[in-house]
């Protein structure tokens, strides 16, 4: 599986989102990788997924099939987002 978020880098939720991101790596051991809205991959995704609010943290599968979004500044829990980093 894989587990990203997609934000706009320089807007007022950026700092919380990469404080959550690095948290994440010490607390739960795996990582979340970050995307740009502003690049050209976190356009097409934000638009594959139909995602309307940011910051959104996006679980695929394997297949790239959507599993769980959750999108807008309030950032869920480290322990439900977890659970998409399992192997």
């Amino acid at each position: 599986m894989r587990v990203f978020i997609i934000y706009h880098p320089n807007s007022e939720h950026s700092r919380s989102v990469e404080e959550y991101a690095r948290d994440f790596a010490r607390q739960m051991s795996h990582d979340i990788e970050l995307i740009s809205l502003e690049s050209r991959e976190g356009a097409y995704l934000a638009t594959l997924y139909d995602v309307v609010q940011y910051p959104a943290i996006l679980a695929v599968d394997s297949q790239n099939r959507l599993l769980k979004l959750w999108q807008g500044p309030a950032l869920p829990l480290m322990d439900d987002v977890s659970y998409y980093t399992q192997d």
